[in-house]
């Protein structure tokens, strides 16, 4: 079956926070100076959810197969998206959204890994029909609502938001560096034993930049780029398969 977005990923960035007290004063020409982690925290929170678009690169845990989701993605907020996804290097789907249809396109690879277990005759069929070509479904069908779930971003950002627990994430600072090149700021999120890394963009609106997991139950890294950028998502050009039709037919 297909995956579903870990509800843990991609950081905590707005939950209740407290900054630590044991925490260095910051120079006046630090980035962020005389702002605690908290503070940062929720500045990168409120420039993130209100960005139009971003693109999102890496890995994160699939919580009902326990494997790794490998994704890079392109999505706005209309929930339109562009880009690719694979499961542990068992290959990889391109994935596009557009309006109210998803567009699939499965490799080889993919397709035998998700049929793990099914009969070889049916397996055989299954990449006969739909290895290398493009699929079209109705998002809103119980077939494409898990693959169309990574094209909300309001959703993702909710996520990014925590899990809402009651306990507190405690948010301390770090220190400057660079993403990808682009100047940053970290912060270390903790929470009971486990400790998050997010880097926080100094130049421009304070966006998450990079996220990465402390967890070694749930690891994975996301990176964020590609902000209010627009996205590539077009309907497939040529023969598309319409899964939704009784006799699959083509368009």
């Amino acid at each position: 079956s297909a995956a579903s977005p870990s509800a843990t990923a991609p950081g905590s960035t707005a939950a209740p926070a407290e900054a630590s007290a044991s925490a260095p004063a910051p120079s006046p020409d630090e980035p962020f100076a005389g702002l605690s982690g908290a503070e940062i925290s929720e500045r990168a929170l409120k420039a993130t959810t209100g960005a139009r678009s971003l693109r999102m690169t890496g890995s994160v845990p699939d919580d009902e197969s326990g494997d790794t989701i490998e994704i890079d993605l392109a999505l706005d907020r209309r929930g339109d998206c562009a880009g690719t996804m694979g499961m542990d290097g068992q290959g990889e789907a391109e994935l596009i959204k557009t309006g109210d249809t998803v567009y699939l396109k499965y490799d080889e690879r993919f397709l035998r890994a998700q049929s793990k277990g099914e009969p070889q005759a049916d397996t055989e069929a299954l990449v006969s029909l739909l290895a290398g070509r493009w699929t079209s479904m109705s998002a809103d069908g119980a077939d494409a609502k898990e693959m169309a779930g990574f094209c909300d971003l309001d959703k993702l950002l909710e996520d990014a938001g925590g899990s809402g627990d009651d306990a507190p994430t405690k948010v301390t600072r770090g220190r400057a560096t660079t993403v990808d090149g682009k100047p940053a700021f970290t912060l270390y999120e903790t929470d009971g034993s486990v400790r998050n890394t997010v880097y926080v963009a100094t130049e421009g609106k304070p966006y998450l930049l990079r996220f990465e997991s402390g967890s070694k139950q749930e690891p994975g890294a996301l990176s964020f780029t590609g902000y209010d950028e627009p996205v590539p998502a077009e309907s497939p050009s040529g023969e598309v398969l319409d899964l939704d039709s009784p006799d699959g037919t083509s368009t």
